[in-house]
């Protein structure tokens, strides 16, 4: 079955993980993702190694599936007659240079929109194209730290902590996505196509939420408060006798099911904890109570009592733990495909399902230039002969 977007074609000039995210998360909804690589080496993540799996990094295979690579050394004039060919017949450009890069090549959207009046192109850069950072470079790490995620993320009393995954990247790449769908669905109404640009660094600033929130409230910055949720008790990890587990009691019902799931009931009629409100202020007490208790239990023996009670909970797994879930396979969230020289590798499955056109994993991330050949001559017509005279020439 072919997914939502089959029949829209997505030019991708990107590298490393914004872009690469964004377009993988199209191409899993079945557009045709045309990777544009340099023959030096491709795309950074390529080099972003060990460990491999064969002769790829296992960071490129993370991000690139359902793609097609192609090379273009875009120093060459014959290469940029290729790259307007495509252009031509592609509805979404993708690029995360930064801010002018594209106009020194000779594809500002001006150009590109003379070639192709509908195209949509999409720029993600680090820090946008106005204000006093426009031409910092960008990367996750650097995102991370001035947006002020890093300020509040960490240990109680600790230094600053990044997330463990680009964090700044990933949802750059979400956010540069949801733009072009939006920008698409503007095109099937009006005909033109449009810029969408997206940042990490606004990226940050847009998921910072409740804590932006309670700096607006107060003017007093969060500090980390390790996996204590800042407004909710108990919202927290807690150390059992064999492992550690989170409990979300987000209400006032739901920590008196807690306290009872636990054994102590005693805690429910107690002035200090009585609401939501007073039990952040009596956090202290309340967690050095709880944890005290915690340690003569077992993490499955409370799991099943919380669930019976229906209190959100759940066990802190191990990476291996949640990628050999049972959860994680009845999803589909972990995906065997066969590699053109890897073999057969796993890969993460499409969060988002949709029960008339769903997504597919459908080609593996493809090897450097793996599809030159065929985008030439199938998408642009090109003969053979010339493909040959274009990759003697070291165009491709």
């Amino acid at each position: 079955m072919a997914g939502p977007l089959a029949g829209i074609r997505v030019l991708d000039l990107t590298r490393a993980l914004a872009g690469p995210y964004c377009t993988m998360m199209l191409g899993d909804m079945g557009a045709e993702v045309i990777k544009v690589e340099s023959p030096d080496g491709g795309d950074d993540s390529r080099a972003w190694a060990p460990p491999f799996i064969g002769k790829e990094s296992a960071y490129y295979l993370s991000c690139n599936k359902n793609k097609k690579s192609m090379t273009l050394n875009l120093r060459s004039e014959g290469a940029k007659k290729i790259l307007t060919n495509l252009i031509k017949v592609s509805d979404v450009v993708v690029e995360n240079f930064r801010p002018g890069v594209m106009k020194k090549m000779g594809f500002p959207y001006e150009t590109l929109k003379a070639i192709n009046p509908k195209v949509i192109f999409c720029s993600i850069t680090g820090f946008g194209t106005k204000g006093p950072d426009a031409q910092k470079p960008g990367f996750d790490l650097i995102a991370q730290g001035m947006s002020g995620f890093m300020s509040f993320t960490g240990e109680l009393g600790g230094g600053p902590i990044k997330v463990g995954v680009a964090l700044a990247d990933i949802n750059s790449g979400m956010f540069a996505a949801y733009g072009i769908l939006t920008a698409l669905y503007h095109r099937e109404k009006t005909g033109e196509g449009q810029v969408v640009e997206t940042s990490l660094f606004e990226t940050m600033v847009a998921q910072l939420t409740f804590q932006a929130g309670r700096y607006f409230a107060t003017g007093i910055p969060p500090k980390p408060e390790g996996n204590r949720h800042p407004l909710i008790a108990p919202y927290e990890s807690f150390h059992c006798q064999d492992g550690y587990i989170n409990i979300a009691a987000g209400n006032d019902n739901l920590y008196a099911q807690a306290c009872q799931a636990i054994g102590l009931p005693e805690l429910i009629k107690d002035p200090r904890f009585l609401n939501n409100g007073i039990r952040v202020k009596n956090r202290e007490a309340l967690t050095a109570l709880i944890e005290e208790k915690m340690k003569a239990l077992k993490v499955k023996d409370l799991q099943k009592k919380l669930d019976a009670l229906g209190v959100p909970n759940g066990p802190i797994w191990s990476l291996d733990q949640t990628l050999t879930s049972e959860q994680a396979y009845a999803l589909e969230m972990v995906k065997e495909v066969d590699h053109p020289t890897c073999g057969k590798i796993k890969v993460t499955g499409i969060p988002v399902k949709l029960s008339r056109t769903p997504g597919a994993v459908e080609l593996p991330p493809p090897t450097l230039g793996q599809h030159t050949e065929e985008i030439l001559t199938g998408v642009l017509g090109y003969p053979k002969g010339e493909v040959e005279r274009l990759r003697k020439e070291k165009v491709i």
